[in-house]
């Protein structure tokens, strides 16, 4: 299966984005293209909802990590949901995204990005 990638309009400063199929060194480039004007825009998070991927190369890994650094790099944040056991433990491998950032649901992504965020407003950010 190849790569296919859903953007869902931002809400706030946060915005989602689904993965299916296989990110690897066929799709990366696809997904980078994709994501540049997402992570060139205002969001502070990135939820990277991966519940529909099969397999990731080191060159999608590779992918993810350059999303991270380029919200990093303003402050923000990319997380990632849903994984698949073999996505997890590639993750789990290769250290690209701390586990805990690393959610079993977008729902659960979304509660620790508004906990973070409401901490901030008040505050209480210590990263």
């Amino acid at each position: 299966m190849d790569l296919q990638i859903r953007i869902d309009p931002p809400r706030g400063d946060s915005q989602r984005v689904a993965l299916a199929g296989r990110l690897d060194t066929h799709s990366y480039d696809e997904l980078d293209r994709r994501l540049a004007p997402v992570l060139a825009s205002d969001i502070r998070s990135l939820v990277l909802d991966l519940g529909g991927l099969e397999y990731i190369s080191s060159a999608g890994v590779r992918s993810v990590f350059k999303a991270r650094k380029a919200l990093a790099a303003r402050g923000g944040k990319v997380v990632v949901a849903n994984p698949q056991p073999q996505i997890a433990k590639v993750f789990d491998i290769v250290k690209a995204v701390p586990m805990n950032e690393v959610f079993a649901s977008v729902a659960e992504a979304d509660a620790y990005l508004d906990a973070m965020q409401q901490k901030v407003l008040r505050g209480e950010d210590d990263d």
